[in-house]
C-alpha cells in the first residue's frame, strides 16, 4: 500500500509540470466539442479557443524556464532546451491556424483540434528521453498530419499526397516499433539515458543492436524526412494544401531534431560500438540528404515541390547541427527558429502567389516582379536566408555549424567532419541556382501572356511574410540577441 501511495503522490506531483500539454489536452477537447455544438460559427470558435490553449500553454512554459525537473519518473525532461523547443513550436502551431483561418473558412473547426493533437505529440518529442514516450509522440504526430493533408482534399492528387503519407508512415512506425521491442527486449530499459539501458546495449550481441537501431533510425528518418527515407515528402508537400505543408515543413521537425540531439549527447560519451553507430549513421545520411536535397531541387519548376527538397537539404544541416553542439543547445535552437521562420515566410508568399495567379510554378512568376514588387522582394530576401547569404539570419545560423564542425575537427583530425564542411559549403552554392529562379523569372523574365492577378482583398498571411522577412534580416544583423536568450 505504501509504494501504491508513493506512485499515486509523484504522479500527482508530476502533474503540475505537465501543465502546458493540459493545456493543449483541454483545449483539444473544447475544440472538438465547439465545432460539434455550433455548427455555423463552429471554425470560428473552435479557432479562438486553439489560440487560448496555446496562449496558456506559453505561459506555463514561460514559467518554467530556468527550471530543470523531472516527472513521471523520469519520462518527461523539463530543462531551457524543451521550453524554448516547446515555445517554437507554439508559435508556430499559431501561425499554422491562422494559416488554416485565412485559407480554408469552411468546415474547418475540426482541424483546429487535429492541429492541436499534432502540437501535442511534437512537444512531447522534446522533453523526453524515454523511447516508448517518443514512439507514442511521433505517432500521435503522424497520424494528424495523415488526417490534415487529407482533410481539405479537393481534388485527385491532394487524395494521392494523403494515401502516399499514410502507406509510408505506417510501414515506417511499424518498423519503428519492431526496432524498439528489439531493444527492450535486450536491454530491459526503455530510457536512452539510463545506465542500465546503455549497459544492456553493451552486453547485447552486436548485429542485432545494429539492426534494432537501424529499425528504429527508421521512424525517426520518416518525421525528419531525411535520405533514403524523404521519398514521401515531394509528393505530398505538392499534393497538400499549401497551409498543412507549411506545418508539415517545420514542426514535426523541431521536435524529432531535439530527440535526436538528447539520444546523441546520451550516446556520444560512450565508446562502445552504438555511439560510433549513431555517429557515422548520423554523418552520412547529413551528407546524402544535402546532396540529394539541393541536387533534385535544380530540376523542380514547382514552387511547393522545390521548398519539398530544399527542406531535405536543411534536414542534412540540421543533422551536421546535432553532431556539432553536444554540449550546448543554444546555436542548435537558434538554426531550428532560422528554418522555421525562412520556411513560414517562403510558403506564406507561396499561397499568396498562388491565390492570384491560380499557379505555383516558378515559370509563372515570370513578370510578376513589377507587379508584385513588395512580395517579390520579400521573398528574393527569404530565399537568400534560405541558401546562407549575409545579412540573414539562415547565413548566420550556417555560419555558427561550419564554425563549430571546423573547431571540432582541429581537436580530432577526423576526415568526416571536413567532408560535412564541403559538402554544406558545396550545397549552399548549389542552392544558389534553383532559390534565385524566383527572383529570375519574376524580375529579369517577361510574360508572353498578359498578366491578370486575380484581387485578393485578405491581406493578413502576406503582412505576416513580412513581418517574418523582417525578423530574418534584423535577427541576422543582430544575432546576439537571440543567441543570449537562448543561454
Amino acid at each position: 500500500m505504501d509504494n501504491i501511495s508513493n506512485i499515486l503522490d509523484h504522479i500527482i506531483a508530476s502533474v503540475s509540470v505537465f501543465k502546458p500539454e493540459l493545456s493543449l489536452m483541454l483545449a483539444f477537447i473544447v475544440c472538438i466539442l465547439v465545432s460539434l455544438f455550433f455548427k455555423k460559427q463552429g471554425g470560428q470558435s473552435a479557432f479562438v479557443v486553439s489560440l487560448l490553449g496555446y496562449g496558456i500553454s506559453a505561459y506555463f512554459l514561460i514559467v518554467q524556464i530556468d527550471q530543470p525537473t523531472t516527472a513521471f519518473s523520469g519520462m518527461l525532461l523539463v530543462d531551457n532546451v524543451s521550453v524554448y523547443a516547446r515555445l517554437l513550436i507554439i508559435a508556430g502551431a499559431i501561425l499554422s491556424a491562422l494559416f488554416i483561418q485565412q485559407r480554408h473558412t469552411d468546415n474547418n473547426g475540426d482541424a483546429y483540434s487535429i492541429l492541436i493533437a499534432a502540437t501535442i505529440g511534437t512537444s512531447l518529442l522534446t522533453v523526453t528521453s524515454h523511447w516508448l514516450l517518443a514512439f507514442i509522440a511521433i505517432e500521435t504526430v503522424s497520424i494528424a498530419s495523415y488526417v490534415l493533408v487529407g482533410y481539405f482534399s479537393k481534388n485527385k492528387q491532394q487524395s494521392e499526397a494523403a494515401m502516399k503519407y499514410v502507406l509510408f508512415g505506417s510501414v515506417c512506425a511499424a518498423v519503428m516499433l519492431y526496432g524498439l521491442s528489439l531493444i527492450y527486449g535486450l536491454t530491459g530499459n526503455l530510457d536512452f539515458q539510463a545506465q542500465s539501458h546503455l549497459q544492456g546495449l553493451m552486453s547485447a550481441p552486436e548485429p542485432v543492436i545494429i539492426i534494432a537501431l537501424l529499425f528504429v533510425f527508421v521512424g525517426m528518418g520518416f518525421k525528419l524526412s531525411f535520405v533514403p527515407f524523404h521519398i514521401w515528402s515531394p509528393d505530398v508537400y505538392q499534393g497538400a494544401p499549401t497551409a498543412i505543408t507549411a506545418f508539415l515543413s517545420t514542426l514535426p521537425k523541431i521536435g524529432a531534431i531535439i530527440l535526436f540531439s538528447r539520444l546523441y549527447q546520451a550516446w556520444a560519451s560512450s565508446l562502445f560500438y552504438f555511439s560510433e553507430l549513431t555517429f557515422w549513421f548520423i554523418a552520412i545520411v547529413a551528407i546524402a540528404s544535402m546532396l540529394a536535397g539541393n541536387l533534385a531541387a535544380l530540376r523542380q519548376h514547382d514552387a511547393k515541390r522545390l521548398m519539398a527538397y530544399s527542406s531535405i537539404g536543411h534536414t542534412g544541416f540540421l543533422l551536421m547541427a546535432v553532431l556539432a553542439y553536444q554540449n550546448s543547445f543554444a546555436y542548435l535552437l537558434f538554426y531550428l527558429i532560422a528554418y522555421v521562420l525562412m520556411n513560414f515566410a517562403a510558403f506564406l508568399f507561396i499561397v499568396r502567389i498562388e491565390q492570384q495567379t491560380l499557379s505555383s510554378d516558378i515559370r509563372s512568376y515570370a513578370g510578376l516582379g513589377k507587379k508584385m514588387p513588395l512580395l517579390f522582394t520579400a521573398f528574393t530576401i527569404t530565399a537568400i536566408s534560405l541558401i546562407g547569404i549575409p545579412p540573414t539570419m539562415g547565413f548566420f545560423g550556417k555560419l555558427l555549424i561550419f564554425t563549430q564542425v571546423f573547431d571540432i575537427y582541429q581537436l580530432s583530425r577526423d576526415w568526416i567532419y571536413v567532408l560535412l564542411l564541403c559538402v554544406g559549403a558545396l550545397t549552399s552554392v548549389i542552392s544558389l541556382f534553383f532559390y534565385f529562379k524566383i527572383p529570375l523569372y519574376a524580375f529579369l523574365r517577361q510574360s508572353e501572356e498578359p498578366i491578370e492577378l486575380k484581387k485578393q482583398n485578405n491581406v493578413l498571411l502576406f503582412y505576416i511574410g513580412i513581418l517574418l522577412t523582417l525578423a530574418l534580416v534584423v535577427l541576422g544583423l543582430f544575432p546576439s540577441v537571440l543567441l543570449n536568450a537562448l543561454q
